[in-house]
């Protein structure tokens, strides 16, 4: 794989740990297992642009005050949520 920061082939898939601040601001929250890339050549460590949005999106549509101060990825994404989609995305969703 291709790595999107020095462009070498190198970058692998593996699970990280990250730290995110809830849509309120009130607090953050370690997430652990996050899909991400990792860079054999040049050491980075990312996630995807889809596995953000799917994270920021998530965090929108759920309530964060039942959120333990650590999660994993999985269980994150499988929190009910107050609505099916961000209706408030219009770049996603045009009117």
């Amino acid at each position: 794989m291709i790595c999107k920061w020095c462009e070498e082939e190198g970058a692998i898939e593996a699970p990280k740990t990250g730290y995110w601040e809830l849509p309120d601001g009130n607090r953050a929250i370690e997430i652990k297992e996050i899909p991400s890339i990792e860079c054999q050549n040049c050491g980075m460590e990312y996630q995807t642009d889809e596995t953000v949005e799917d994270i920021e999106e998530q965090l929108l549509l759920i309530d964060t005050r039942k959120l333990d101060d650590s999660i994993t990825y999985k269980q994150l994404m499988d929190q009910p949520r107050f609505l099916k989609k961000n209706y408030f995305n219009f770049d996603k969703y045009p009117l």
